[in-house]
């Protein structure tokens, strides 16, 4: 966006005698965005200039020296696509990324440029300050991402993954939260898993306590874990370091695992409904959705897990006041299998 060499957001706000955090917050970024810039180690999108400069009440060219439209400063979350593809942009830590376009949980989400395989075209309207990345596979983020822009100025960007995936994203930091249930079934919560996995300095927000079990076709009446064990069902799994194939091996007991693979719990359900599978693990909200019988097998803790030091960044105090206010917990009131009793709880590892 800007040449580095004429960088003097510091000086200008030294003189001001605001803190990072004071500007952060006046210009609407993250305190880790105004430190990077400042040490020229992240480029401000043109949005993120022009807030910095109408609260330093002067010009971008003044802050920034003359514009450079390039795209510089952005690097790939992972591989990059060798063909043409759409992207999303985002801020995390002070350094911003590009996401591929994939499906997701909330539809069709508007991309933020275009990638042709050689170089990258920007959306005008890209805000990368103003974009909160979340990996989860929690089948009601629509909810969450709703609410969240209903009551910020920002918006939800819901990456459907694994909970093991996503604490892999987040310990790389290409994300700003992580959504785990490895629990192994206690409603404690997930502090042991999330500190083997990303160590400490980390905090928790409750979601809830949701239902997961045994989705079956209709037409089986099953009655129990032992009659599915002992019928000859077709079953569908998940991948490996989800929490729902963590608890469909510990179901099977050393039995091979399912050969077809869902890629979440709604794919769980679907592959039901559609006859592809008699049975498989996934939430009671997805497989209720699908009109598909249900048997609890446990019952676990939900937390959306991000590093402690970003706790003030403006999208992620949002996304704790969101999880923690009335509109929000009376949508998920609404949704069977979701036990509400300790969401907005936080913890630390």
């Amino acid at each position: 966006m800007a040449s580095d060499k004429t960088n003097n957001l510091k000086q200008r706000r030294a003189d001001r005698r605001w803190s990072q955090d004071e500007l952060a917050r006046r210009a609407g970024v993250s305190r880790a965005a105004v430190s990077a810039i400042e040490q020229a180690r992240l480029t401000p999108s043109v949005s993120a200039a022009l807030a910095l400069a109408r609260s330093l009440d002067c010009t971008v060219e003044q802050l920034f020296g003359e514009v450079d439209c390039g795209g510089g400063g952005e690097h790939w979350a992972w591989e990059s696509p060798s063909a043409r593809c759409r992207y999303w942009s985002a801020e995390v830590g002070g350094r911003r990324w590009r996401y591929p376009v994939e499906p997701t949980s909330v539809g069709e989400v508007a991309h933020d440029g275009i990638w042709n395989g050689s170089s990258v075209c920007d959306s005008e309207t890209s805000e990368p300050e103003h974009v909160l990345v979340i990996a989860t596979c929690d089948p009601a983020v629509a909810l969450l991402a709703t609410e969240y822009a209903r009551q910020t100025p920002f918006r939800l960007l819901p990456l459907t993954r694994s909970s093991s995936d996503a604490l892999r994203l987040l310990k790389s930091e290409t994300i700003h939260a992580a959504g785990v249930h490895l629990s192994s079934g206690s409603a404690e919560g997930n502090e042991a898993v999330v500190r083997e996995g990303c160590g400490t300095g980390l905090r928790l927000l409750r979601v809830g306590v949701w239902q997961e079990g045994i989705a079956f076709a209709s037409h089986l009446k099953l009655r129990s874990r032992r009659a599915a064990l002992a019928s000859r069902l077709r079953w569908v799994g998940r991948e490996a370091g989800s929490g729902a194939r963590q608890c469909l091996d510990e179901l099977l007991d050393g039995r091979n695992p399912p050969r077809r693979m869902a890629p979440d719990h709604r794919g769980v359900a679907l592959a039901i409904r559609c006859g592809w599978a008699d049975a498989g693990v996934c939430l009671r909200l997805a497989s209720e959705e699908a009109g598909l019988g249900f048997l609890e097998l446990r019952r676990e803790a939900y937390d959306l897990c991000f590093l402690a030091r970003l706790e003030n960044d403006p999208r992620v105090r949002a996304l704790v006041d969101v999880v923690q206010s009335a509109p929000y917990r009376r949508l998920l009131e609404a949704l069977p299998g979701y036990d509400l009793r300790t969401t907005g709880d936080l913890s630390s590892c």
